[in-house]
């Protein structure tokens, strides 16, 4: 458990090392949200997807079969992301690894946030994390391989190693 707890580290931190943008504009929110709309309608997965800056959503879409409550697993998920500036997943298979809970180890209320994976980081060059881009609405490893994936295809970058199995 503890050598797959840290291939998957490995992996999502090469993932957030790979996955920036030189630029993110209103318009790359919309495009890179239809991509991640589609690619998730072509996994038959309900999910709910969101896009935001830290001061106003960008881009949002509820696919079929998603619920309120994952609007409020967004809201969570993204306020870790923006608060560590890294991804939810991440943060949760560090804290898995250390034996430690969130709020333990980061003090993050349970109310306000989320270490469940689903929402990576919105990196800009010379600007650090800008926001996030979170999915909500299937289990957690594969939410953030959805987002994950929208990111590499949008950005066109191969993740090949840094891709976690499913």
């Amino acid at each position: 458990m503890t050598e797959m707890l840290a291939e998957d580290i490995r992996r999502l931190e090469e993932q957030e090392r790979l996955l920036r943008f030189s630029r993110f504009s209103p318009d790359d929110a919309w495009a890179l949200g239809s991509r991640i709309r589609e690619m998730a309608m072509a996994r038959v997965a309900s999910v709910a997807i969101d896009i935001s800056l830290r001061d106003r959503t960008l881009f949002h879409c509820a696919l079929p079969g998603t619920t309120t409550d994952n609007v409020e697993w967004i809201r969570r998920k993204r306020n870790t992301v923006l608060r560590l500036w890294s991804a939810s997943y991440l943060v949760g298979r560090k804290l898995a690894l250390s034996g430690r809970d969130q709020v333990e180890a980061r003090n993050l209320s349970y109310a306000d946030f989320s270490v469940h994976g689903g929402s990576v980081p919105l990196f800009v060059a010379d600007l650090g994390c800008v926001g996030a881009v979170t999915v909500s609405g299937v289990p957690e490893r594969i939410d953030h391989a959805i987002v994950v994936d929208g990111l590499a295809d949008f950005l066109g970058i191969d993740l090949g190693e840094a891709r976690l199995p499913e």
